[in-house]
């Protein structure tokens, strides 16, 4: 294990969500190399037979805990649908018995797909619905008790998107979805701020990862136009020193891991009950 002392999260336990490939992956790296023991967790597998792009697998996440590894840190890495409250419990009980506390839980996992609202099946809306928001109250369910028993306070960050903030045709159901994660977003802030723990949303926008599905989405806009317009270009484009290459487009996993990073640190110690955009300036067109 790494010796530092100095790093902002030595001596901390974190728990990722969807954490075998994309930004879980990004999410569970950057938090080791901030000193913390990490529990990655991912359903390594289809959620249903309507999300059309490519799901994790078993060796996404067997190479998330090898890169964690390398950082010098330790991992607790399972299959696991969010979905299942049981089966979350279980690996809060065996981390917290492995490392001895929990205090950061990066809400990650979701899934997407697309049509319009009053033409989707009751499978589509029920798989997003059920793993992007119910999934995330049973992560929160079988995680905050611990933190709270751990008496060490804490950081809550719910990973929502841009269609968190602004109306999304084309993926009304996943927008549903991503704002009522603020509504538990800032219910949670009230209820465990007393407990020392914090609880943040954040925002992404044009993340590249699986989850982008360029042929759906192109399919989506040939099929209604109109529905490009909402959303918009990216007007921010970092240079290489900040993390981009100077030409705008999809930011990388590792961008938004900066942001995560932050809200598990103590720099971030006077925010909470917070919707934080990380888009660019996109959602200011």
């Amino acid at each position: 294990m790494t010796s530092d002392t100095n790093a902002p999260l030595h001596g901390r336990v974190a728990m990722v969500t969807g954490a075998a490939r994309g930004q879980g992956r990004a999410h569970a790296l950057r938090l080791a190399r901030d000193g913390a023991d990490i529990i990655a967790v991912d359903i390594c597998a289809a959620a249903s037979d309507t999300i059309a792009y490519r799901p994790a697998n078993a060796a996404d996440l067997a190479e998330t805990a090898r890169l964690v590894e390398e950082t010098g840190r330790s991992i607790l890495a399972r299959e696991l649908d969010i979905r299942d409250l049981t089966g979350l419990q279980q690996v809060v009980t065996d981390a917290v018995a492995l490392f001895g506390r929990l205090d950061v839980l990066v809400a990650n996992a979701g899934v997407l797909s697309w049509g319009r609202l009053f033409e989707m099946s009751p499978e589509e809306w029920d798989t997003v619905i059920d793993v992007n928001l119910s999934g995330t109250w049973r992560t929160v369910r079988a995680a905050v008790p611990a933190m709270i028993e751990a008496g060490h306070g804490g950081s809550v960050i719910i990973v929502s998107s841009s269609a968190g903030l602004k109306a999304t045709p084309g993926n009304g159901h996943y927008s549903a979805s991503k704002h009522g994660l603020v509504g538990l977003t800032n219910s949670l802030a009230l209820e465990v701020g007393e407990f020392g723990i914090r609880v943040n949303s954040i925002h992404p926008y044009s993340v590249d990862t699986p989850m982008i599905d360029p042929d759906a989405m192109m399919k989506l806009f040939a099929t209604y136009p109109s529905f490009l317009h909402s959303f918009p270009p990216v007007p921010y484009r970092p240079v290489a020193a900040n993390g981009g290459d100077g030409r705008g487009g999809f930011m990388s996993p590792d961008q938004v891991a900066d942001i995560v990073s932050w809200l598990a640190g103590p720099g971030s110690g006077s925010t909470t009950g917070n919707q934080i955009a990380v888009d660019s300036g996109a959602l200011k067109y």
